[in-house]
């Protein structure tokens, strides 16, 4: 079955706008299951409204917390993207319960271990290809716990998490190379354990390792102590999970072909809100876009990208930034001299096998990439249109739209994925090119 292709607009001049980004996915989803832990009710004030966020929402709310859209009650200026809030009410955990997490890493890696905790059977499922993606460290981690996880012997999904209530807590030793995901899930929860979790990495380098970092601070802003003074062990003393009221940043990654966008065109792209001070990976954008030849400064009110005209191949550890691969290659496909992007081995288990088809894509378009073991070698060639296939993956429907930007007839596949992450993608990516304020 044929699905819809976007044609992808041709930029005639250079960009020149303003764009207000929604909030991170990974922060509101954070945030959703530590209001679901917590003792109190919690606020998450403009959240990322996405369909990762919505089924993590109404996960939390399967497992017996209330999610309800409340007024915003102050002015939130450029991260606004809904109109509202999330107040997010805890309840007794609880099952049985059915659990669709989509295509969601979050919600299929962050819940298991809350599932622990409810009282009844818990199971869960998602798309064809989240059935594919590793999950066998937590279900070996919430089994090494005493936590009965019914999977058939596949560490896969479909699978069913056999909740009493209660978790005693401990010591675990999970690899969690293929994902930083899994440290994560553990640290989530571990305040509610009996005695507290420590949590053990044994294995390669975690990869998104900034966004155990984020988990850390998250948790410590709910009054949770963790001890992460040695980089492959976490301490989460047990102990009450406080409420939140929380602004969420917006989303960096998600800010990635925009700004690019001004690399590629010679034009300038404005971010609003920019955080002095964060936890997300996608920040590593500032010294890529720099690397690349595009004159990049942050103040007080947000980040300004602006392209000189010259557009550089470089040669990247993207293993701290994996998400921000797909763009970052469509600009090392456009870049006037020869790349390396390496450290991303982990990309084959994301939404899809994000190296191949990267490598696949662009060279139908008439690229030249070639995959190594763990990354894209992209030396330049003229490019020219046709089908760009995205996979059901959000991030490769982004990099096809900023090919198409340089590149006449690019038609991007099924660019409606981009609601995973980012909704209203193309619109909001029509108007930067009109010029003035686009706000997601």
């Amino acid at each position: 079955m044929s699905l819809p292709t976007w044609a992808a607009p041709r930029a005639v001049e250079p960009v020149d706008a303003t764009v207000a980004l929604p909030g991170s996915k990974s922060l509101t989803n954070r945030y959703l299951v530590l209001a679901a832990l917590a003792e109190e009710p919690s606020r998450l004030r403009a959240p990322l409204r996405s369909r990762d966020t919505d089924l993590m929402a109404a996960a939390v709310a399967a497992l017996g917390a209330d999610v309800v859209d409340v007024p915003t009650t102050q002015a939130l200026g450029a991260t606004a993207a809904a109109g509202d809030d999330w107040l997010v009410t805890p309840g007794p955990l609880r099952g049985p319960a059915q659990i669709d997490c989509g295509l969601a890493g979050t919600v299929m890696r962050f819940l298991p271990p809350v599932a622990a905790l409810a009282d009844g059977d818990v199971r869960f499922d998602g798309d064809p290809r989240a059935r594919e993606r590793p999950m066998g460290p937590v279900v070996r981690a919430l089994r090494d716990l005493g936590v009965e996880v019914d999977d058939g012997g596949t560490g896969l999904l479909p699978f069913t998490v056999r909740g009493t209530g209660r978790v005693r807590g401990g010591t675990v030793r999970i690899d969690a190379s293929a994902s930083s995901q899994f440290v994560s899930a553990l640290l989530l929860v571990g305040a509610r354990f009996d005695e507290g979790l420590v949590v053990e990495h044994v294995g390669p380098p975690i990869p998104s390792e900034p966004h155990v970092v984020m988990t850390v601070e998250a948790l410590r802003d709910v009054g949770v102590v963790v001890d992460d003074a040695d980089p492959s062990v976490w301490r989460v003393e047990p102990g009450p999970v406080g409420a939140l009221d929380v602004q969420v940043e917006p989303d960096l990654s998600n800010a990635a072909p925009f700004l690019a966008a001004a690399a590629v065109t010679g034009g300038r792209v404005f971010v609003p809100g920019w955080p002095q001070h964060t936890t997300q990976a996608g920040d590593e954008l500032r010294d890529l876009l720099d690397q690349m030849g595009a004159d990049v400064s942050l103040e007080r009110e947000g980040l300004t990208v602006r392209g000189t005209g010259d557009l550089y191949g470089i040669e990247a550890d993207l293993h701290s930034a994996g998400e921000l691969t797909p763009v970052v290659a469509a600009l090392c496909a456009l870049a006037d001299t020869p790349s390396h992007l390496y450290g991303i081995a982990h990309l084959r288990g994301h939404e899809t096998d994000r190296l191949a088809a990267l490598a696949h894509e662009i060279n139908a378009l008439g690229g030249d990439v070639t995959e190594t073991d763990d990354g894209l070698v992209i030396r330049p060639k003229p490019l020219h249109g046709g089908v760009f296939a995205t996979y059901h993956d959000h991030r490769l429907a982004t990099a096809g739209a900023l090919l198409g930007l340089a590149v006449d007839g690019v038609l991007v596949e099924d660019v409606a994925t981009t609601a995973k992450t980012l909704p209203d993608f193309t619109g909001l990516w029509a108007r930067m090119l009109e010029g003035g304020d686009a706000r997601g």
